[in-house]
């Protein structure tokens, strides 16, 4: 299986909304072989911030930068 890749809406919306605190917050607690990468509109506006974790295509709505260790510890 492939290593995960975490991407973080980084669009209006959710920009609004903390996405680069989340931003933030992921790529202070990563562990080498997660990539994280900010990303344009996911489609989801509203809901955001919005976190999309590939290959399992597993998404997060509403996502606070204290929500991460959940996050990571899931994947």
């Amino acid at each position: 299986m492939e290593p995960p890749c975490v991407l973080i809406c980084q669009n209006r919306t959710c920009k609004k909304q903390g996405a680069a605190q989340v931003l933030t917050a992921l790529r202070t607690l990563k562990s080498p072989e997660i990539t994280i990468e900010g990303c344009g509109c996911l489609g989801n506006c509203g809901n955001g911030p919005i976190v999309l974790v590939l290959p399992t295509r597993m998404w997060y709505y509403h996502v606070r930068p204290q929500d991460i260790p959940t996050i990571l510890t899931s994947l």
